[in-house]
């Protein structure tokens, strides 16, 4: 059995912050070809789309596509407020290694 991707609260308040709902907004997280290790993130404010897997918490959403979805079965995705900067990051079981920069990875 696949489990969905986690949304942490942290992700959920973070989204909150920035206003991503009252804008219509929601966090998209996808996966594409590419990147240093074959596979990268890319995590924008975007619109619901109709193939979308939707997160909700908080009054906020995280939404990924149904194509990008396998990739992320059972991660987490949560935000991290460190020293070198702020940012989404996404913790995936599936990743067998990563880069320095943790947007990209492969399985």
């Amino acid at each position: 059995m696949t489990l969905p991707p986690k949304v942490t609260d942290r992700a959920f308040d973070r989204l909150a912050e920035i206003g991503a709902a009252a804008e219509g907004k929601a966090l998209r997280v996808a996966v594409e070809g590419g990147g240093c290790s074959g596979f990268q993130y890319e995590i924008a404010l975007d619109e619901v789309k109709d193939d979308d897997l939707v997160l909700e918490g908080a009054g906020q959403r995280v939404v990924i596509d149904s194509v990008s979805l396998p990739f992320l079965a059972s991660a987490t995705i949560d935000f991290a407020d460190e020293l070198i900067g702020a940012r989404f990051v996404i913790e995936n079981p599936n990743a067998t290694s990563s880069c320095g920069c943790g947007t990209s990875f492969s399985m």
